[in-house]
C-alpha cells in the first residue's frame, strides 16, 4: 500500500466515524444526555462542580426529562 492509499482510507474512515460522534447521548433517551439542552440554557457559563451546583439550583426549571435522569441517577440507575 502507498502512503496515499493509507491516507486516504484514515479520511474515509474519520469521515463515516464523524457524524455517530456527534450525535452523542438521545436528547429524550434517558440518561443525563435528557439535561443537555437545559444545562445550555441555564447553566453554560459554567463547567464540573459549579455546573451541577446551578442545575441544582435550577432544578425546579428543569425538563420533565432532565428531572427524570437526575432522579434515576440519583437512586443509583445511571
Amino acid at each position: 500500500m502507498t502512503l496515499r492509499t493509507i491516507l486516504m482510507a484514515a479520511m474515509l474512515a474519520a469521515a463515516a466515524t464523524g457524524p455517530a460522534l456527534a450525535q452523542g447521548a438521545p436528547q429524550g433517551g434517558g440518561g443525563m444526555g435528557a439535561c443537555r439542552e437545559d444545562a445550555q440554557k441555564y447553566c453554560a457559563d459554567k463547567t464540573g462542580p459549579d455546573r451541577r451546583a446551578c442545575m441544582e439550583a435550577n432544578k425546579d426549571k428543569l425538563s420533565d426529562a432532565c428531572k427524570a435522569a437526575r432522579a434515576a441517577r440519583a437512586q443509583g440507575g445511571q
